[in-house]
């Protein structure tokens, strides 16, 4: 919809293994390519791009194209990537070296302030002043300003939120790949769990018992959903309706 407002051209490169196929990404690239997006980690996957995957893409990339790095999910996966030993994102060097790449971070998630509708971004000066000539006067309110920065502070609150999340997205995978279905690891605060059939209709299903997920057919996906992971009570609501969901299938199959 973005794109079409601008009045560009849309092109999607296929995903490969739940995760962007950089190389297709590339030779997609002309001379009339001016932005790439880069989700990492990715939504609706949560999968991560390494590094030195993300530093050889930049480095190909011809400089009239500006790489967006879209890192909403940023301390999710920073906070993972501490507990799995491994490094997350080197955005912030391009920026500081100079290079065509425009990094987005929001406090909409892990700081909880989703209502508020309000980020950052970090690039060059020259690009973003183009951008600040462009924004509305008013796009982001003084509470939300006021909010953001005091979100800065409560280290606590986000402390307590990359943990909880982990933990839950351990009991959460462990649950849904006990009943049978794939589930991806995921450096985000949500799942991406195949469930080996008509997705929309399952969750219609859920969404009756209370539980609301999102089908990804529109993303390209018809058997599989998103979950965003909750608290422990939560989750436990989810994974119950899950349960009668599949003994209920089996009493129809058993039937037929």
């Amino acid at each position: 919809m973005a794109a079409q407002a601008a009045g560009a051209h849309l092109i999607e490169a296929p995903m490969r293994n739940d995760s962007f196929d950089l190389e297709a990404i590339l030779a997609a690239i002309d001379s009339k390519t001016r932005i790439i997006f880069l989700a990492n980690p990715n939504n609706p996957t949560g999968t991560v791009l390494e590094p030195a995957v993300v530093e050889r893409f930049v480095a190909q990339v011809p400089g009239h194209v500006v790489v967006v790095l879209d890192e909403a999910y940023y301390e999710f996966a920073q906070h993972f990537a501490t507990l799995r030993a491994v490094s997350y994102s080197k955005s912030l060097d391009y920026v500081r070296q100079g290079a065509s790449v425009v990094v987005l971070r929001t406090f909409s998630k892990a700081h909880g302030l989703a209502g508020l509708r309000v980020g950052y971004g970090l690039g060059p000066a020259e690009l973003l002043g183009y951008c600040a000539r462009m924004r509305n006067t008013f796009s982001v309110s003084s509470v939300a300003q006021a909010a953001a920065v005091a979100a800065l502070d409560d280290d606590k609150h986000l402390q307590r939120v990359v943990e909880n999340n982990a933990i839950q997205s351990r009991d959460l995978s462990q649950g849904l790949s006990a009943l049978g279905y794939r589930v991806v690891p995921t450096a985000a605060n949500f799942l991406y769990c195949d469930l080996k059939e008509e997705a929309a209709a399952v969750a219609e299903r859920l969404q009756n018992e209370g539980v609301a997920v999102r089908p990804l057919g529109p993303w390209g996906a018809p058997r599989c959903i998103r979950v965003t992971i909750g608290t422990p009570e939560q989750n436990q609501i989810f994974l119950n309706a899950m349960r009668r969901l599949g003994s209920s299938v089996e009493r129809v199959g058993s039937r037929a």
